[in-house]
């Protein structure tokens, strides 16, 4: 080796790996990426409280599986509602109890029964006394859409509260009637608002609001079978001319861009025969508009005003049956709703003939009154 070749080392202090010209390249990098669309960590999400109790991750899975697998699943509808127990809300879960065991709800027209996970006879009142002191409790009306198709609800309300039990991972406490009298058999479940452990039980609202509802169509579907394309057309083509809201119209709603535009032409064309009906009836609703061809707008308040149409069919038809059962016969024109908020005209003079609740879940009242006019009046 060459003298000339020799060196010797210094050593400076030791510095941390990636010095402040290599921070300022990775900067360089990531300002890159990100205004390039890409992103070092996830964006923030608004905070709703959905991810909030027991069945968020359930719940979140629920919502987000796919549709197109889901739509050949049995329709249920489950309402929802929790009741908080102070002050008077501990009459009202008592005359809430009564109520759904009232007469004529089961097929025969005899009172509805309470049963429970393992009892076919449960005690409304040993139930209400276990509950004081909850914060609050739990409402579900459960209601298949093929309901008709079950002998009794009792296994299906069971294995609906026991897959409930397992996706919130606590034992749960309920009570359920089964009603029978309006057509669409449905079970009503009052479930206590403690978990096993004697804490408040809190569920996710995605749960509440969508997962409950899956695993019921889960297990409706195993026991009917999922639905043949011919029960889904079927279904379908009955929703064109309903004055209320439907699937159809959902549909709608999920095409609409920001200007509520939407075009009448789909790929399928059973569909789009389907479309273009339910675009016509809507029309003569005055829900939408032609604004070119094949092209339509929806009227803002669409969802709104068919979800009240709708309430206001169910009400027509309740009042039908009640006249009928008091052997009242009545022409539809002479059945009508009297709307509280408009302007007073002339009071309402007659016989009272039904009272009860409009809505079950929340607990409404109406009367229907045999008016000395003619006219069989609901009041709401």
């Amino acid at each position: 080796m060459n003298q000339d070749d020799d060196f010797k080392p210094k050593l400076g202090k030791i510095r941390a790996g990636g010095g402040t010209r290599g921070r300022k390249f990775l900067h360089q990098v990531l300002a890159a990426a990100n205004r390039a669309g890409g992103r070092s960590a996830a964006p923030k999400q608004r905070f709703h409280g959905s991810q909030i109790g027991r069945g968020a991750g359930i719940g979140r899975m629920l919502v987000s599986r796919d549709r197109h697998a889901a739509f050949r699943s049995r329709r249920v509808v489950v309402k929802s509602r929790i009741v908080k127990l102070a002050g008077k809300g501990v009459a009202g879960a008592k005359a809430h109890l009564r109520y759904i065991q009232r007469d004529g709800v089961t097929r025969d027209g005899a009172p509805g029964q309470l049963y429970g996970a393992e009892s076919d006879r449960a005690d409304g009142r040993d139930f209400l006394d276990r509950a004081e002191g909850d914060r609050h409790q739990f409402r579900f009306i459960v209601a298949p859409e093929d309901g008709d198709q079950y002998d009794d609800l009792k296994p299906l309300t069971r294995r609906l509260m026991a897959r409930m039990e397992q996706d919130l991972d606590t034992r749960l406490e309920w009570v359920a009637v089964d009603h029978y009298n309006i057509g669409h058999p449905h079970s009503h479940v009052i479930l206590r608002g403690r978990d096993e452990r004697g804490r408040d039980l809190i569920i996710a609202r995605d749960y509440i609001a969508t997962g409950l509802r899956e695993r019921a169509a889960e297990i409706v579907s195993l026991d009917l079978g999922p639905r043949t394309e011919r029960e889904i057309e079927d279904r379908l083509r009955r929703e064109v001319e309903q004055e209320r809201l439907t699937s159809l119209d959902r549909q709608l709603l999920r095409d609409a861009g920001p200007d509520r535009l939407v075009q009448a032409g789909v790929d399928d064309a059973f569909r789009q025969s389907l479309r273009a009906g339910r675009l016509q009836k809507l029309k003569r609703l005055g829900l939408v508009e032609e604004v070119a061809p094949g092209q339509w707008r929806l009227a803002d308040d669409l969802e709104t005003t068919l979800r009240r149409m709708g309430e206001r069919g169910d009400i027509l038809k309740m009042m039908s049956r009640e006249m009928t059962a008091k052997g009242l016969a009545r022409s539809g024109a002479d059945l009508v709703l009297h709307d509280p908020a408009a302007p007073p005209t002339r009071p309402i003079v007659g016989r009272l003939v039904a009272r009860g609740l409009a809505d079950e879940i929340t607990d409404r009242h109406y009367l229907i009154v045999d008016a000395v006019d003619g006219r069989t009046v609901s009041v709401v």
